[in-house]
């Protein structure tokens, strides 16, 4: 696989327990422990980037990382696109870097990530704050022999971001917040089928 392309799947889970039981009944191995993720998008002056399906992301977990991501294809809800990531040294300066080329932050979200190595890929186990996931990144067939290893061949499979999930959050409970943050959703209840539709 290019090392500049990423190829993965994103499952709605809303329980992890059967999972993390699954992972560690078959040898899966934690790469990294459960965290806090800070991320923020930028947007050019113009604001064509989300509209075109460009992500410029800076995140923050044990490490500060850079993200280009664009040229999007979907087969079977399994998601390739290019990637390129560069570790940084100090978010709130490449922040302040970004901005002054002239990006502004569009939003800012954030969820808490455990990361597992299994059949030579990366499963991840994402809370947000309006739900859980599993994503999985590697190779399709690889991917689809994780899906079945755990069982998880009826899971729903949605191939848009976190962030285009936040937009269809907002319009079925009317929210106006901007920032998708463990605070923004204290209180609120969603509809039980909101991720529940599969995704070809």
């Amino acid at each position: 696989m290019n090392k500049n392309t990423e190829t993965e799947v994103k499952l709605y889970t809303p329980d992890h327990t059967a999972i993390v039981a699954k992972l560690q009944s078959l040898g899966a191995k934690v790469l990294y422990p459960r965290i806090l993720e800070r991320n923020f998008r930028f947007e050019n002056a113009k604001e064509t980037f989300v509209q075109s399906g460009i992500v410029l992301r800076l995140r923050e977990d044990s490490r500060v990382r850079l993200t280009y991501k664009d040229g999007r294809s979907v087969t079977n809800g399994i998601v390739t696109r290019r990637e390129f990531e560069v570790e940084v040294s100090d978010m709130e300066t490449m922040r302040d870097i970004l901005q002054g080329l002239g990006y502004h932050i569009y939003m800012s979200y954030e969820k808490y990530r455990t990361t597992y190595e299994f059949y030579g890929a990366e499963v991840v186990l994402d809370e947000l704050p309006y739900g859980n996931f599993t994503e999985i990144e590697g190779d399709i067939d690889t991917i689809e022999d994780i899906i079945r290893a755990l069982g998880l061949q009826d899971a729903p499979r949605h191939p848009d971001s976190y962030v285009a999930l936040f937009g269809r959050v907002k319009e079925r409970v009317g929210m106006m917040a901007t920032d998708l943050t463990f605070e923004n959703f204290e209180g609120i209840l969603l509809p039980p089928d909101t991720f529940t539709a599969t995704t070809p």
